[in-house]
């Protein structure tokens, strides 16, 4: 087949009866969903690939069953001008503007007094952001700018909320044994947040279940006869792209266990981002409450490990 025969678009071409307005409806959101431009009333179109076609089919299906008429269609354009034309109704350039307004907006607000409420902004301008680059099938410099607009932020945010985060290590995460490691004084910086949190709940609940913590304000100061962890220098941080919460998992070989890994997706995106995790938004809310509730950080973990136990229990039904 000859390039110029290459299909370049998929087309959905549907009638529905006027009377069948829920369907109508079903269909346009999932067509909205997928980022479909609308050429005209009942005619829809995306950049052609396989994944495309085979959701259009889909929504070519549910017209069908609802009682109407769809069509799909792939085709090639052979004039530029109507390229050019169709490229310009997938442009995202006004969704991203919005979002870099957004953002430098919320940069004066970035205080300690006001990080928790910053916080759930940006997380939430994060997942609009994943929206609009999900459904941008040709992305420009527009999508890069609010990329690195929000990794700055996100950044200067994380300093807020968790001042010291280590810088992560490349060295080898060697296999420990749990009985080494009994009745010990487990050191980390004050005013924990979620890896700090979550790594305190699994040291306590599957490697020293009688562990004692202590909490820095100068992680310089830690005492020798403390294990450290989630400091630069400490025993247990971060190496490489995993969290310390991970890095523990490894070093006592407890990432068999599907829950603890589902776990340790979930505090790797709240720490430093990644793979979106569906559970995360409500357990970091959850968190920001509990710190700002409770100033004795032993009573913060006290009451973050329920969370985490809650967390647990439900992966583990799963």
């Amino acid at each position: 087949m000859k390039d110029s025969a290459k299909p370049l678009w998929s087309m959905l071409v549907i009638s529905l009866p006027g009377r069948r307005a829920t369907p109508r409806m079903r269909v346009w959101r999932a067509l909205k969903g997928l980022g479909a431009a609308v050429l005209r009333d009942g005619v829809y179109l995306l950049p052609y690939s396989e994944s495309a076609v085979r959701s259009l089919q889909e929504q070519a299906a549910v017209v069908r069953d609802s009682g109407g008429d769809a069509h799909v269609i792939t085709f090639g354009s052979t004039e530029p001008s109507q390229s050019e034309y169709f490229r310009a109704l997938f442009d995202r350039t006004d969704d991203y503007a919005r979002l870099v307004g957004s953002i430098r907006k919320l940069k004066p607000a970035l205080t300690r007094k006001r990080a928790v409420p910053a916080s759930r902004l940006l997380r939430k301008m994060r997942r609009e952001f994943e929206s609009v680059a999900t459904v941008d099938p040709f992305p420009g410099p527009a999508k890069e700018q609010v990329q690195h607009l929000l990794s700055e932020t996100e950044a200067a945010l994380s300093a807020l909320l968790s001042p010291g985060e280590p810088r992560p290590t490349t060295r080898e995460i060697r296999r420990l044994h749990r009985r080494d490691y009994q009745r010990r004084v487990w050191a980390t910086r004050a005013r924990p947040w979620v890896d700090r949190l979550a790594s305190a709940w699994l040291i306590h609940r599957f490697i020293d279940p009688k562990a004692r913590f202590i909490w820095l304000k100068d992680p310089r100061r830690c005492p020798a006869r403390a294990i450290g962890f989630d400091f630069d220098g400490a025993a247990f941080s971060h190496v490489g792209a995993r969290v310390t919460f991970e890095v523990l998992l490894a070093s006592f070989d407890l990432e068999n266990d599907a829950a603890l890994a589902r776990l340790a997706g979930l505090v790797h995106y709240l720490d430093i981002g990644g793979v979106p995790v569906a559970e995360a938004a409500g357990l970091e809310m959850v968190l920001n409450g509990m710190r700002q509730r409770y100033a004795d950080d032993d009573r913060l973990l006290k009451e973050a490990c329920k969370s985490f136990d809650f967390l647990y229990a439900a992966y583990t039904e799963e």
